[in-house]
């Protein structure tokens, strides 16, 4: 029932379109076995500053389209390890919406029933996700932000005997992305120039897994970290007090609201604290909201690749850090999830559902089949 097959890299380095029709090689046991070897794809032109490279590691590629799938599986697949989890168990965690479509997705292939909590604030379409793959969904009041989410997950798992993910601080989800992520980097630009690799956090496993397996074999890799502007947790330099468990006991002071869905809870994780000590970061950015939002916008319209406000965020990093690097530098992006998550956010208010003036113009352009 392995969620990672080991495989991190191709004998023959292929290129283009060579490899296309080639099929994967292998047949999959279930579908947590397809999580993992997304694709590193560069942007063009039209968004990368002059003379610089920038790629976007494209997390949408796993099968509930988020990073998170990554964390699912590591969770579940270390508390069957050890003994956490049985045939009929419920499993329950807070999530702002990625972890909890991945957590049900785990949950529908393994038959365990699946409980979510999440805040008031998240999209609508993350909870209908959830529900479709068989998850109760709990909704927190908007005033408790994160910390009230993972306080009813708790809750709720102390009462009735479930088993709690903890996935900020659940330190299987940092040791997925060193066994996976990280690899699949390194496999990936292996031979080739990578100078900068960027992103932001949301429980931190990504950061400290894959910043501690590239580091340990690539130390000249700088790691930029963000976080939103609104939100400068790291920027505050005020730790966040915590539970004998690690979780934080309230909300950051340094908190404010932010569209960036999945990143910067109102609390620094615990896994973000331990990779901070073992592996830090080399450069820090805050990220503005509108400026997330315009360049998640831009890389559908100019890439063709379609992430939320989160990858968007990582790639108005990315670039920003592009325009400064020295001409030749390769930068990495993160892009976490797929734009589908965003319907009902600030992403799509402009995207009318009805035809606008120009289209309407086409549309009478010929005579036949036009709306009354």
């Amino acid at each position: 029932m392995s969620c990672f097959s080991g495989l991190t890299g191709a004998s023959k380095r292929a290129t283009g379109t060579q490899d296309r029709g080639s099929g994967r090689q292998r047949l999959y046991e279930n579908i947590t076995e397809t999580v993992g070897n997304t694709p590193c794809v560069k942007i063009n032109e039209k968004m990368c500053p002059a003379g610089r490279t920038i790629y976007a590691k494209l997390e949408y590629f796993n099968p509930c389209s988020s990073v998170k799938d990554r964390l699912a599986c590591a969770i579940i697949g270390a508390a069957e390890k050890e003994g956490k989890l049985k045939p009929g168990d419920t499993v329950v965690e807070a999530t702002s919406g990625n972890t909890g479509i991945a957590v049900s997705m785990l949950c529908a292939q393994r038959g365990y029933k699946c409980v979510i909590c999440m805040a008031e604030p998240f999209s609508v379409e993350r909870r209908k996700l959830m529900r479709f793959m068989g998850a109760k969904v709990i909704i927190t009041p908007k005033a408790g932000k994160g910390t009230g989410m993972v306080a009813k997950a708790k809750e709720l798992a102390q009462k009735h005997g479930w088993f709690l993910c903890s996935q900020f601080e659940n330190e299987a989800n940092a040791a997925f992305h060193k066994l996976t992520t990280g690899p699949e980097i390194l496999a990936d630009f292996e031979g080739q120039r990578l100078d900068y690799f960027v992103l932001g956090y949301g429980t931190g496993g990504t950061f400290a897994g894959a910043g501690a397996a590239i580091k340990a074999e690539r130390p000249d890799v700088k790691i930029v970290l963000g976080e939103p502007e609104a939100a400068p947790l790291l920027k505050s330099g005020t730790k966040s007090e915590r539970n004998a468990d690690g979780s934080a006991i309230g909300s950051h002071p340094a908190f404010a609201a932010h569209p960036i869905q999945g990143w910067t809870p109102d609390f620094i994780p615990q896994i973000v604290e331990k990779g901070l000590e073992a592996v830090g970061y080399d450069e820090y950015i805050g990220i503005p909201g509108a400026g997330s939002i315009e360049t998640s916008q831009m890389l559908a319209k100019t890439q063709g690749i379609f992430t939320g406000i989160s990858g968007g965020a990582s790639m108005w990093a990315a670039i920003e850090i592009a325009k400064k690097a020295p001409e030749g530098s390769v930068i990495l992006a993160m892009i976490a999830d797929t734009g589908e998550r965003y319907l009902t956010t600030p992403l799509f208010e402009s995207i009318l559902a009805d035809m606008n003036e120009e289209e309407l113009v086409i549309s009478k352009s010929t005579p036949s089949f036009q709306l009354g």
